[in-house]
């Protein structure tokens, strides 16, 4: 009887700890049934990330309870918990859901002609006078163009392209606003959110941030979350005492 009861404690702990160990997890990202390619799969618990292939499939190692992320740029971010049933499973999809197009801005100049009347029967028409010596040159061009105009709206257009681009320069504050989930500040970082707007100001502020502007990583940008997190703790407690 005890050597029963014994093996049934072996069996049940060795399935118990083949549970909790890693298991490779199998899935497809899509949009409206199409697959996705080169969507970024991170397990933020395990800190491990992989990418879709061109059909949309991935394998990542996983445990029960891990936090999976999936990020694309033109795409919403999407957050997906592990369970005992996904594992099992094997064959998860996930359906990413497009971002509306931004438009480009767009000029629209009012041009205006003069009105030109219709010619009565009093109407006195002026005939061009006609070149005197065709093979003399003038200095114009018959039929031609303005120049002048057209370089000056070269001019602009170039100018207005160079105040769009700057426009555009992505900043840190809206690299995080774009892919850090909302729930990342108080679930993970355990933060009010009046300390939200303070916290992003405060990691801004430190040079590195600039480097993680450039990387555009969400795992890299959530491991510098947290640790100016326990920067930004020690001087809130310092500021308090």
């Amino acid at each position: 009887m005890r050597v029963k009861l014994l093996t049934t404690i072996s069996i049940f702990t060795y399935q118990l700890s083949i549970s909790q160990s890693e298991k490779l997890l199998n899935g497809k990202v899509l949009s409206q049934n199409v697959p996705l390619n080169k969507v970024e799969v991170i397990n933020k618990t395990a800190k491990t990330s992989t990418r879709t292939n061109e059909f949309g499939e991935f394998s990542i190692l996983v445990r029960p309870k891990d936090s999976l992320l999936f990020f694309s740029k033109d795409y919403f971010f999407k957050r997906l918990k592990i369970s005992q049933q996904n594992i099992d499973q094997n064959n998860i999809v996930v359906n990413m859901v497009l971002k509306p197009e931004e438009l480009d801005e767009v000029l629209i100049t009012k041009i205006e002609f003069p009105k030109v009347s219709a010619a009565d029967e009093n109407s006195t028409v002026i005939p061009k006078p006609a070149i005197s010596n065709p093979g003399i040159y003038t200095g114009g061009i018959t039929n031609g163009v303005d120049l002048l105009a057209i370089f000056s709206l070269f001019m602009k257009k170039d100018k207005k392209a160079k105040n769009k681009s700057k426009k555009h320069e992505l900043t840190f504050k809206q690299l995080v606003s774009a892919t850090v989930p909302l729930d990342f500040f108080s679930n993970d970082l355990k933060l009010n959110p009046e300390e939200k707007e303070l916290f992003i100001d405060f990691c801004d502020a430190d040079p590195n941030s600039q480097f993680i502007l450039k990387q555009k990583n969400l795992l890299y940008t959530l491991d510098f979350l947290h640790t100016k997190n326990q920067e930004f703790k020690k001087l809130n407690s310092g500021i308090k005492n």
